[in-house]
């Protein structure tokens, strides 16, 4: 396995396709080869699973034939193919890796990825669907219970002082309020990954080779007024933006809401969930005082919090998609312009109309629709020409008509005064 994650990981490898791995990319994939090797264990008898296995076709058939039966979706089985292939390009990096059977189980692996997806598509999704499963808020309301755990918290926090139990709810507020309602929605890998101003350390980023770099973080930059700013050099496409850093200064309310909570309601939380000594360089924190790291603690922390405000298990990263439906939607208030808030969310606006907006089809077509109406009655109004006169008459035209009286063929024309026969001879 060692030699695996050096082939994925390290910079320059000519024998690999593609960049390297980045942290995230590697953690993913480690999970689907383990994965893979325990099904191999437990359903298959392999007492002793190793990366060889991947060179067999019949198990991988298995394999995918497991999740298929199981009801697991295309992208899941996908990724895993992804990272077979990935394992079986490592083994042609090895001595006797050109024999044909290895270009023969890429082929093979890249046919079956493609037969997944037509049998398999992504079921479409829309915001009508999604609220009759209960996972879907809509932005007016999102909104709404989010200001309102905002006010309950600070009034509490003046009513009981700082205690566990106000300094986690105000905790939770700001959390939701950063996640959705103030900002447009900005990555959650982002959030989990925010320091604190008072943070002095070295970026903690995994991947992060810059010597300067201070991470994503939030910072004060004036204590009277109240400014704060927020820096994210470690986003999903800083790459592709030539490390473009997304920053922004928090909206005044946020900003005195965030400002509170890093006093004494996070100094609480601190010293009740760690050992003296100890501290979390992080802005949110989980029940244990620790950050965000794995995306799927922070997933359930939202969704038990959301639910415990009267809302429904919504997915964090749904927020997107319901921001980006009131944005696109044909009743969209005033607010910021599509191409600034799609720089927050760290993509471009094609972006939305690609994944986040579920209702890209049905609301074209309809306006559309809609819009012949409008045309239909312009045309209606419109004063077409004088239709020609279509009266027949006995008179000749100007046209040729067939003599058939003759044993040659021949046609007479009134285009000039005097007969002209032609012979079709």
């Amino acid at each position: 396995m060692g030699e695996f994650k050096s082939f994925s990981t390290n910079p320059f490898q000519l024998n690999r396709k593609g960049i390297a791995h980045g942290s995230r990319t590697w953690q993913n994939s480690e999970k689907q080869v383990y994965l893979f090797l325990g099904y191999c264990h437990h359903y298959q008898q392999v007492s002793q699973p190793t990366l060889q296995l991947f060179l067999s076709s019949p198990l991988i058939a298995q394999y995918v034939s497991f999740h298929i039966a199981a009801g697991h979706s295309q992208l899941y089985i996908r990724n895993f193919l992804s990272c077979a292939r990935c394992v079986l390009r490592w083994w042609q990096s090895k001595p006797g890796g050109n024999h044909p059977s290895f270009v023969e189980g890429l082929e093979w692996l890249q046919t079956l990825g493609l037969q997944v997806a037509d049998q398999l598509p992504r079921p479409s999704k829309d915001p009508k669907g999604l609220a009759d499963a209960g996972k879907w808020m809509s932005a007016p309301r999102l909104v709404h219970l989010i200001h309102g755990a905002e006010l309950q918290s600070q009034d509490q926090m003046q009513q009981q002082g700082v205690t566990v139990e106000t300094s986690r709810d105000m905790h939770d507020a700001a959390l939701a309020a950063m996640t959705f309602s103030h900002l447009p929605p900005v990555r959650l890998s982002c959030i989990r990954s925010l320091v604190v101003p008072a943070y002095t350390g070295p970026c903690l980023h995994p991947d992060c080779k810059e010597p300067s770099c201070e991470g994503n973080r939030l910072s004060i930059t004036s204590e009277s007024p109240l400014l704060m700013h927020i820096q994210l050099p470690h986003h999903k496409n800083a790459r592709k933006w030539g490390k473009a850093v997304i920053e922004f200064d928090v909206p005044s309310d946020l900003a005195q809401l965030l400002h509170t909570y890093l006093g004494a309601p996070r100094k609480a939380l601190l010293e009740h969930h760690l050992l003296i000594g100890d501290t979390c360089p992080y802005v949110f924190m989980d029940m244990h005082g620790r950050g965000f790291v794995a995306a799927a603690v922070l997933t359930l922390y939202w969704q038990k919090w959301l639910v415990s405000r009267g809302g429904v298990p919504m997915n964090p990263s749904m927020c997107r998609q319901v921001f980006v439906d009131e944005r696109q939607s044909n009743s969209a208030t005033a607010g910021p312009s599509n191409q600034g808030a799609a720089v927050v969310m760290g993509h471009s606006v094609k972006q939305w109309d690609k994944w986040y907006d579920m209702q890209y089809h049905p609301r074209l077509a309809q306006n559309a629709v809609d819009g012949m109406q409008s045309w239909r009655a312009a045309m209606l109004q419109s004063h077409p020409p004088a239709a020609p006169d279509l009266t027949l008459s006995s008179a000749l035209h100007c046209g040729h008509v067939l003599v058939s009286d003759s044993e040659e063929s021949r046609y007479q024309s009134c285009c000039s005064d005097s007969d002209i026969d032609i012979d079709l001879d």
